[in-house]
């Protein structure tokens, strides 16, 4: 049921989301085979146990008290020390994928080789740390991705940017039906958005981009001003989202779209210190008055986790 349309805070304890049903259902089309997935762990934890010294049962069951495991978990690549290690250790990955994944799933990737239609176009952070794909299970020709520092929409008065023009291809040419913008905690380029003085250094390309989001840096300081630094940047990381929910609503072929009920636009909040995800509506009734007032409102917010 969808909730009432209202003000989207930062703070969970001026407007507590609702937690999601625990519920499980799939909203993708397509989804891949849960004997792929555990095959590849097997036949990646055998591939790190040259020495024969780790022998992995094909069973669920937990490893035998006589296993000697000098780590509980994969080893990443940023672990790996000699350079040459590091694609050798790509390549594997990829063969494992071609296996498990891609030749058990022929007749879908081939469909996927000769067009796309995806329902999502999703503008996300370049952060590491954050992989739409990893944390919300995208499968290849599910979504239209963007990835830039501090996920933000510029408005389209600010001219063309490799993030618009994703967003036209997208919305014009994909006919996407969803638009979401995922923030996330900890991010550095909001972290730097807030700590830039009035006058933005034209030498420095983060700050000269960063500065898109300088409407939520001013509601962020407006609301948090009481509040420790690192609370006021967490305040902004959401703030930025609502901005850019309604930056997309000034491209002209996104707000047509939107008024007819083709296109909906969507928010995302990620806390990887948590594991935890917001995910709420914009909503467009009465879209003039948030475009001049600067207020989000959304709807159908929910807390996951």
């Amino acid at each position: 049921m969808a909730c009432a349309s209202s003000y989207l805070s930062p703070f969970p304890s001026i407007d507590q989301p609702t937690r999601a049903s625990a519920t499980r259902s799939t909203i993708f089309s397509s989804k891949l085979k849960l004997r792929g997935i555990e095959q590849t762990f097997v036949a990646r934890l055998a591939s790190l146990n040259s020495n024969q010294s780790l022998k992995l049962k094909s069973s669920r069951e937990s490893p035998g008290p006589t296993q000697e495991l000098t780590s509980h978990r994969l080893e990443s690549i940023g672990e790996i020390e000699n350079g040459d290690d590091v694609f050798n250790e790509m390549k594997h990955r990829f063969l494992s994928f071609k296996r498990h994944t891609y030749l058990e799933n022929l007749e879908r990737f081939q469909n996927l080789a000769t067009a796309q239609a995806p329902k999502f176009m999703v503008i996300a952070c370049a952060d590491s740390r954050v992989c739409p794909s990893k944390i919300l299970g995208f499968e290849p020709g599910e979504a239209f991705m963007i990835r830039n520092v501090a996920n933000l929409v510029p408005p389209y008065e600010n001219g063309p940017t490799e993030t618009n023009a994703a967003l036209e291809f997208a919305v014009n040419s994909l006919e996407v039906e969803k638009i979401l913008v995922i923030g996330h905690s900890c991010c550095g380029g909001i972290r730097a958005l807030m700590d830039m003085e009035e006058e933005v250094d034209s030498s420095s390309l983060i700050k000269s981009w960063v500065i898109v989001g300088k409407n939520a840096k001013l509601r962020a300081k407006a609301t948090a001003s009481k509040l420790s630094f690192d609370q006021q940047c967490r305040n902004c990381e959401k703030e930025s989202i609502n901005c850019s929910l309604l930056n997309l609503l000034t491209y002209p072929w996104i707000k047509e779209r939107v008024e007819k009920g083709m296109l909906s636009i969507h928010g995302g909040y990620y806390d990887f210190v948590n594991c935890t995800f917001e995910k709420w509506t914009l909503d467009c009734k009465g879209i003039s008055t948030n475009e001049k007032s600067g207020r989000c409102l959304v709807k159908d917010r929910v807390f996951w986790g």
